[in-house]
């Protein structure tokens, strides 16, 4: 393995950027270098899509639960590298569903709908809630784009339903019990599943 594809639990994990607009304040990366397979995630240079894919043609893809978009950075950081890897996978016979986990910022990074990209290239997406209002949100996850970045996730998340067969909501356990249950009241309304997830 690398630190660009990395084995965690029974999954395949691609490391595709370490670019992201939010200094979540409970950002793995601010803790460890590495996790999985891969002792250190930082990059010394961002691979292109033709690198990512080299160290996929060496790998059986079949023994693995899912291939997960999710490193040290936002994978919409790097949209051609996503959408051109995401295309080679859905052309290998033996590839396991392909998640995204990601802040849901993408159009505001890539000043467009990123959404309607996925349609047929990715099976699922995860999409960090965190919170249920944006002064929650921005003291919680710090996103560059400022007061439009809550909003502008919620959007993604709703629209992504139209393109990508399993939509999920997560939140982060260093919230309290009370705002990870407002959380679930939002999921619920959106008819998007949430889980929690555990940062410890």
């Amino acid at each position: 393995m690398s630190n660009i594809i990395y084995k965690y639990g029974g999954s395949l994990y691609l490391n595709i950027t370490n670019k992201c607009p939010c200094a979540c304040t409970f950002c793995l990366r601010e803790q460890v270098s590495g996790v999985g397979t891969a002792e250190n995630l930082w990059l010394e240079s961002e691979p292109n899509a033709e690198q990512v894919i080299s160290l996929l043609v060496e790998t059986q893809l079949h023994p693995y639960e899912e291939i997960v978009f999710c490193g040290f950075g936002e994978p919409f950081c790097a949209l051609d590298t996503l959408l051109n890897v995401c295309r080679y996978l859905h052309g290998q016979n033996d590839c396991p569903p392909v998640r995204i986990n990601t802040n849901g910022l993408g159009d505001l990074i890539n000043g467009k709908p990123t959404s309607p990209l996925l349609e047929g290239l990715v099976d699922v997406i995860s999409i960090s809630l965190n919170a249920h209002n944006k002064a929650k949100y921005n003291e919680l996850c710090k996103p560059s784009f400022g007061e439009c970045a809550f909003d502008a996730m919620l959007k993604f998340a709703a629209e992504c339903k139209e393109y990508i067969p399993d939509v999920r909501f997560s939140v982060v356990d260093v919230i309290s019990g009370e705002d990870i249950e407002k959380c679930r009241k939002i999921a619920r309304e959106m008819g998007i599943p949430l889980r929690v997830r555990v940062t410890g």
